[in-house]
């Protein structure tokens, strides 16, 4: 058998079982927000991105603590920046497909409103670290890896403040059963349903590098540089657990928690891998790194100004995969 076919067979194969594990995930991290007392947003915010998000920031921080020679590090720096961007154009596009496929709408009341104007100040948390972010890449100074504290403070204190978040007034959703609650009556134990959520992780977690290591062996065999690997395709792989939970809560019609796991997902990209390069190399962005921020900075300050004034439609997140469209016809004329 080819080996070519092997590796889109495999690819196909991880994709599919990254989203199946992810149908576990959304169901048990909803009932462990709820076991928790955790509102609907912190829910997605903070417990699904941080689920989701956790094993991509382990990726970066292997990749410039321990990599070998300075091309693993700048991978590693590569996925601090490209993370972002997905999460900004393809992952919000993909709730966009998913509304106009399913034939849903979102709603133009004065609840989706402030709701969408509370997504606005994750965007305007994020737009200030990220431009600090493309910043510090600017330039070289002594005492730069110091900074990495101050973006690990930046996270604790959002987490601090999305985790206070008063949601009292918000009406509860009622859950699907646990899947591994056999006996389905009832709310099911804190630990179940820490346990279905911590097996579904992990399942993601191995599938997502299954997925990522073989894009890296299709890509020589498509032509494709290291660089353009790096920044186009493995991005978007990294990414994927984030984008399966948005169609799957979008088709559940839970289009907060999805909106809401994508914000949450993009601070930890935002904050915690940047840490880890900061302490671990130079940080110092070349002309691809720079392109990625500067589209990453304004699909999400276009974004930040529909949530704020509250209105956001299905074509408006379904044309946000543009600005991707755009970097990558961009990068490409650049490697050229």
């Amino acid at each position: 058998m080819p080996p070519l076919f092997l590796n889109v067979a495999f690819l196909l194969g991880a994709a599919a079982t990254i989203y199946f594990a992810c149908e576990f995930f959304v169901n048990g991290v909803e009932w462990l927000g709820r076991k928790l007392s955790v509102g609907n947003t912190a829910t997605g915010t903070i417990l699904a991105a941080f689920g989701t998000a956790l094993p991509e920031s382990v990726i970066t921080f292997v990749a410039v603590a321990f990599g070998r020679g300075d091309a693993q590090r700048e991978l590693g720096v590569g996925a601090a920046l490209g993370g972002p961007l997905v999460l900004a154009t393809v992952a919000y596009a993909t709730v966009g497909i998913t509304l106009l496929l399913t034939g849903r709408h979102l709603s133009r009341t004065q609840l989706v409103r402030e709701q969408f104007q509370r997504l606005s100040r994750d965007q305007s948390w994020f737009l200030s670290i990220f431009v600090v972010k493309l910043t510090v890449g600017l330039v070289a100074f002594a005492y730069k890896p110091w900074l990495g504290v101050a973006f690990l403070a930046a996270y604790a204190v959002y987490f601090w403040k999305e985790m206070s978040r008063d949601e009292s007034d918000e009406v509860e959703e009622e859950l699907e059963p646990l899947i591994f609650d056999r006996k389905k009556s009832g709310e099911p134990a804190l630990g179940l349903s820490a346990l279905q959520t911590g097996i579904a992780l992990l399942v993601i977690f191995a599938a997502s590098r299954l997925f990522v290591n073989q894009l890296d062996a299709l890509g020589p065999a498509l032509g494709l540089k290291p660089q353009l690997l790096a920044l186009l395709l493995s991005p978007i792989a990294t990414e994927l657990p984030e984008t399966m939970n948005a169609i799957i809560w979008v088709r559940q019609g839970k289009h907060k928690l999805a909106l809401a796991n994508i914000s949450g997902a993009m601070m930890i990209q935002a904050t915690v891998p940047t840490a880890f390069g900061l302490f671990y190399t130079p940080w110092l962005l070349d002309r691809s790194l720079i392109l990625a921020g500067g589209i990453t900075t304004m699909a999400v300050a276009l974004m930040w100004l529909s949530f704020r004034r509250g209105v956001i439609s299905r074509n408006f997140l379904a044309s946000m995969g543009l600005f991707y469209a755009l970097f990558a016809g961009l990068l490409i004329l650049l490697h050229l």
